[in-house]
């Protein structure tokens, strides 16, 4: 890691989690050892207009960038994805924080947290927005970067066909890490910003909100997450709850789980919010609190076990060390939840996902703020042999994606290409065993599955 010029304090945190590699440690959270989680929601607090944009010109945004989208066939930044007319996930979050500061005379400065593979193609994107820099700040930092490690004897992970591949980013809970390396929290503190709003970039209901920020100021909380309720959808994902020890909120991640907790994990009853990845926090309070932990915050830490390539399974097995930003909501003491509702919560995993966005369930308006126009989001499954991958997506909806505002669900089996002007009504199911091609203006419905 010295070698490849990683950041010192970065190499400490990789060092302080492979002590507790060595010792057994799995990062497991039993069911047995936390509770439910309750918590006020959005929609019930009382913010005035003067906190609101008190609050949000002390506001300083954070843009998780590091992603490629390699899941969905992509080989750069997944934030250059076109969602609508021509615009990329970046094109529309710049032209949001834009639009917030000529609303509220704030400075609001916009970084990007990239990774050695997103930085050139995410800057470049960016050089069109001449007045998105902030003076003294820069638009990005770099995370980290930490080894694979042999599954077998926890060394140093080797593969000369592709030695980028030795290496993996250490989770967005490194975000911490490389803030304090890079220096950019004590220069935001220096440059008089107080909060800290940070979201995925692949999440473009993540608007920092100038009422949710006054709401934080005046939580007086160091630490903060939105929530949203659990779906059928996100059975499989991570959820809050309470540690019975000490009454701290921990947020349990499916590979913190338990095999036996596997079912309590899936309980939308028992645990009934999950994270939206939208994060505050007070930029005093953290770097106290990383001060007074020389550096290491000491996130429950994530063994995730891969393959050395993930395209191959036949390359051995490796562990990555990770740990979830979110996490850090137990490190302090007073940390807040707040619920808000679910159009903050737009995030885009797969082309089921980025085809919803990119009919018209949503409106994106002069704010481009995402506004949801559908009565309910449709459900949408498309079949992964011919729409996983970006490319072979795009070839089947050549004319754009069709409207989905009155539909409930769309789910293709089989190989269908759709011509302009579709639309999906109610329950839609699509299957074909050769090519297919959906008409232009044809009204699909529950009436007229193929």
């Amino acid at each position: 890691m010295v070698a490849a010029g990683v950041d010192a304090i970065a190499i400490e945190t990789f060092a302080h989690y492979y002590r507790l590699l060595e010792h057994g440690e799995t990062g497991m959270i039993p069911e047995a050892s936390i509770d439910p989680v309750q918590m006020e929601s959005l929609a019930d607090v009382e913010v005035s207009d003067e906190a609101a944009a008190a609050a949000i010109r002390k506001t300083a945004v954070i843009k998780l960038n590091g992603g490629l989208g390699t899941s969905m066939g992509m080989d750069r930044a997944k934030s250059l994805l076109c969602v609508r007319r021509g615009l990329s996930f970046l094109d529309i979050i710049a032209r949001q924080v834009l639009h917030l500061r000529s609303e509220y005379g704030a400075p609001l400065p916009l970084i990007f947290m990239n990774s050695f593979r997103t930085s050139g193609d995410t800057m470049a994107a960016l050089a069109r927005y001449e007045d998105l820099p902030v003076e003294g700040l820069p638009l990005e930092f770099l995370q980290n970067k930490e080894p694979k490690l042999q599954a077998l004897d926890l060394s140093p992970a080797s593969y000369p066909k592709d030695p980028d591949l030795e290496w993996c980013p250490p989770g967005h809970g490194d975000l911490y890490t490389a803030l304090r390396g890079t220096g950019l929290l004590d220069q935001l503190i220096e440059a008089g910003y107080r909060y800290v709003f940070v979201s995925n970039s692949d999440n473009l209901g993540a608007v920092p909100d100038a009422r949710v920020a006054g709401w934080f100021a005046d939580s007086g909380a160091p630490f903060a997450i939105e929530a949203v309720r659990r779906t059928p959808s996100d059975k499989k994902g991570g959820h809050f709850a309470r540690r019975k020890s000490d009454g701290r909120i921990v947020l349990r991640e499916t590979a913190q789980t338990l095999p036996q907790d596997l079912e309590a994990l899936a309980d939308l009853d028992r645990h009934q919010f999950c994270s939206t990845n939208n994060l505050w926090f007070d930029l005093v309070a953290m770097q106290n609190e990383l001060d007074r932990r020389d550096g290491i915050l000491g996130l429950p830490m994530i063994r995730n076990v891969k393959h050395l390539d993930p395209a191959d399974k036949s390359t051995p097995e490796v562990i990555q060390i990770e740990t979830a930003m979110g996490a850090a909501i137990e490190v302090f003491q007073g940390s807040q939840l707040i619920e808000v509702s679910r159009d903050r919560f737009v995030p885009v995993k797969t082309t089921n996902d980025l085809l919803v966005l990119r009919s018209d369930v949503y409106d994106i308006g002069r704010d481009f703020v995402l506004d949801q126009v559908a009565v309910e989001i449709p459900y949408v499954d498309l079949d992964a042999h011919y729409y996983k991958l970006v490319g072979d997506f795009d070839k089947r909806f050549p004319e754009g994606a069709p409207s989905m505002r009155k539909a409930h669900s769309l789910k293709v089996a089989g190989d269908w290409t759709f011509g302009h002007g579709v639309q999906v009504v109610g329950e839609v199911d699509l299957t074909a065993t050769s090519a297919q091609r959906v008409p232009a203006d044809a009204v699909l419905s529950t009436s007229s599955d193929a």
